[in-house]
């Protein structure tokens, strides 16, 4: 606030007179048509972001009590309540785990075939509607730089109409050509980084998930092999 207030204080350079919900206005109507796809790939873009937040923490909270759990039943080698206990949680852990256990008598290659093709259902499911992040950081941009390249075309025919090149004949057409693009870029980035979050956050469940199917191959695999000797 104090440099601002000292910007106000140099020659030429004088305090806004519209209120911030004056300025928002106004800039949504000098943006042009192209606000309303830009405004679609916003609210899309916070209500994807929003969900999968409080969906991925959900999962990663109950993977990671699943996953405790688990262990510690598959150390005491109770692998009937540890079965038990992977079907009464819908976590994607659990439900890999699940696939594994309900094979434990058919020998550590099944399991392992069991674990992997859940595995790959389940990741499926956890990167669910990141496409939709990855579409948008790619068309908002795009949107931006159309409506640039609109916002030009207006202007040149404003001149052309004109016969003459004054700045008030193509300011306006500058103007939502810039605004578009500032427009896009500010959607494409914020998008840009949830969607590199919710993937570093999937990484890390899965990397959890694979040390946790392991722990509970190689403890079955021991087993087997003292029931062998």
């Amino acid at each position: 606030m104090q440099l601002y207030s000292a910007l106000l204080q140099i020659p030429g350079i004088d305090a806004p007179e519209l209120t911030f919900g004056e300025q928002v206005n106004q800039l949504w109507g000098d943006t042009g048509f192209m606000r309303w796809p830009l405004a679609f790939c916003l609210g899309l873009g916070i209500v994807v972001i929003i969900l999968k937040f409080i969906s991925l923490t959900v999962k990663a909270v109950k993977t990671r009590g699943i996953l405790k759990e688990v262990d510690e039943l598959l150390t005491q080698q109770r692998i009937g309540e540890a079965l038990e206990l992977t079907r009464e949680t819908d976590a994607p852990a659990a439900k890999i785990l699940n696939a594994g256990l309900e094979r434990h008598d058919e020998g550590t290659d099944r399991v392992m075939k069991a674990i992997e093709n859940q595995g790959l259902i389940e990741m499926s499911k956890l990167e669910s509607w990141l496409v939709v992040l990855a579409t948008l950081t790619n068309i908002a941009p795009l949107l931006g730089f159309l409506g640039t390249v609109i916002g030009m075309i207006l202007a040149f025919q404003s001149i052309e109409a004109a016969g003459e090149v004054e700045a008030t004949l193509v300011a306006g057409g500058i103007k939502v050509a810039l605004l578009t693009t500032a427009a896009g870029l500010m959607i494409a980035i914020p998008v840009s980084i949830g969607h590199n979050y919710f993937v570093a956050k999937i990484d890390g469940m899965v990397i959890d998930m694979e040390e946790s199917a392991q722990k509970m191959v190689d403890t079955l695999h021991a087993i087997e092999t003292g029931r062998s000797a």
